[in-house]
């Protein structure tokens, strides 16, 4: 099959979890004897880009490099490309790119929309943001093949206010089990000596409350901060103003060794996200083994179950950052449970599950038209199991 995957920044995976998602299922489609198109934002400083990657070509295109244009600018560019060379079946990631949905399927190529999390909650967007972000959720039920939820809160969302039925896929969780720490004498670290965050510095991430939550404790080892922010200045200045000479910000890093590093051997790891459904940096965490606390929301905890803490405040924090130096053994024990509940996140059942969908698209026998009254009305376009792949 042709199969082409749009809506990020694509690959190599550099930023967030679709990029992730891209790069490991389409690597596994590709391998599989698909021809995988990955649509990537062109920069200036890249120079000349390469045209394939894990087997995937890719076709890098420019965007305009402001908050609220850059990912519709560049997913419109690539819906034009995409006109011109047709393929079997089309993976949109980000509802915020709905509004392309129409002229996709008026070109007869069918589309599946990786919905993510629930965008208009997010800090950063102002209130017409927020409401373009609502209105677009509506656009993706309407317009779309199939919806793609990577978490059963996405999947009770979109049933309860869509009453519109998803495709389960989850992400991967890497099992790290290699034992190696020698990077870390790079940052002047020791293993089980440091509590640790990773995160893109935005408020839903909550990476202010750990730090103001841990300087307020009585917490001795370093708290290491690994994250950065493209766009808000201000928060990034916040979060530093925060700290006191315990807290290390060590700014973004994409060694993948370095960093499988930095998770596998941290006292305990701290995941703030609340809004995002399920969360590749969370999986990487407990693939490491790492124990971990995190923001008390339903996607953390369909993930962590009982081998997560759960912080909702300053205090929270503090509490737990004290109790993690005072309790190492029992950390210990939360990890092993934590990895062991990551082998229900596995890539090759995630990619066989985007696989399927792919061919129930491609193969769809529902005329367009019915499949979008099916989708108005909220009842499944496709016929088929919509759990496919993850827990």
């Amino acid at each position: 099959m042709k199969i082409a995957m749009l809506g990020t920044r694509g690959v190599p995976a550099r930023y967030g979890g679709f990029e992730t998602a891209i790069e490991e299922v389409g690597r596994r489609l590709a391998a599989n004897g698909h021809e995988v198109t990955v649509y990537c934002r062109h920069t200036s400083a890249e120079g000349g880009a390469a045209s394939e990657y894990l087997g995937m070509k890719l076709v890098h295109l420019p965007a305009l490099h402001k908050r609220a244009l850059e990912t519709l600018s560049h997913t419109g560019l690539s819906v034009m490309h995409l006109l011109r060379h047709r393929t079997d079946a089309a993976i949109v990631f980000n509802a915020a790119n709905a509004p392309y949905l129409p002229m996709i399927r008026a070109a007869g190529i069918p589309v599946a929309t990786h919905v993510d999390g629930l965008e208009w909650k997010r800090a950063k967007w102002g209130t017409m943001g927020k409401r373009y972000y609502r209105s677009v959720e509506a656009m993706a039920v309407r317009w779309s093949d199939a919806l793609i939820a990577d978490a059963v809160g996405i999947q009770s969302y979109y049933r309860e206010r869509f009453d519109a039925d998803t495709v389960y896929l989850a992400y991967g969780a890497p099992i790290l089990d290699d034992g190696q720490s020698h990077r870390l004498a790079e940052l002047s670290l020791t293993a089980r000596g440091y509590h640790l965050v990773v995160a893109r510095f935005e408020p839903e991430n909550h990476v202010h409350m750990i730090v103001e939550g841990y300087v307020r404790s009585k917490a001795t080892k370093p708290l290491v901060v690994v994250g950065s922010a493209p766009y808000s200045g201000h928060y990034t200045h916040l979060i530093h103003r925060l700290g006191d000479d315990r807290v290390r910000f060590v700014g973004g890093i994409w060694d993948q060794e370095l960093l499988d590093q930095l998770y596998a051997n941290s006292l305990v790891y701290w995941h703030g996200h609340s809004v995002g459904g399920t969360n590749p940096s969370l999986l990487r965490a407990i693939g490491s083994g790492a124990a971990t606390n995190a923001f008390d929301v339903d996607f953390n905890r369909e993930v962590l179950s009982s081998s997560g803490r759960y912080f909702a405040g300053v205090e929270d924090v503090a509490d737990l950052a004290e109790e993690a130096e005072d309790q190492s053994s029992t950390l210990r024990e939360r990890g092993a449970l934590a990895q062991q509940l990551a082998r229900r996140f596995d890539w090759d059942v995630v990619a066989n599950g985007y696989e399927q969908l792919c061919v129930d698209l491609a193969t769809a026998k529902l005329p367009v038209s019915v499949r979008r009254l099916s989708r108005r009305s909220g009842r499944p376009a496709l016929e088929r199991q919509n759990t496919l792949g993850g827990a």
